[in-house]
């Protein structure tokens, strides 16, 4: 099972708004693996995901892929690797 990078983002709690995660993604704040993506991106259990926020990089393993398991209270949907932060003026990698 799969669900859109968006809705993960949101669902995960990372952002606020899905709206939100899918102007991140657009931007090329957001990576998969390493790889820069859409915001229709297919997520998948066992996936890396950088997250760059304007002062801290987010670097999670994904755990759940599932919508109805994300939408419970208490699911851990990911597992943190690194949150480091950063001087907004830094550049993390190639837009």
């Amino acid at each position: 099972m799969a669900i859109r990078l968006d809705k993960f983002l949101k669902l995960a709690r990372l952002v606020k708004r899905r709206t939100v995660a899918q102007e991140m993604v657009e931007a090329g704040a957001v990576r998969i693996d390493g790889r820069k993506v859409k915001p229709s991106s297919d997520v998948k259990v066992g996936s890396t995901l950088e997250v760059a926020f304007p002062r801290r990089l987010l670097v999670v393993e994904v755990l759940v892929d599932e919508e109805a398991v994300l939408k419970r209270r208490g699911c851990e949907p990911y597992r943190l690797i690194e949150d480091k932060r950063v001087n907004p003026e830094t550049k993390l990698w190639d837009r």
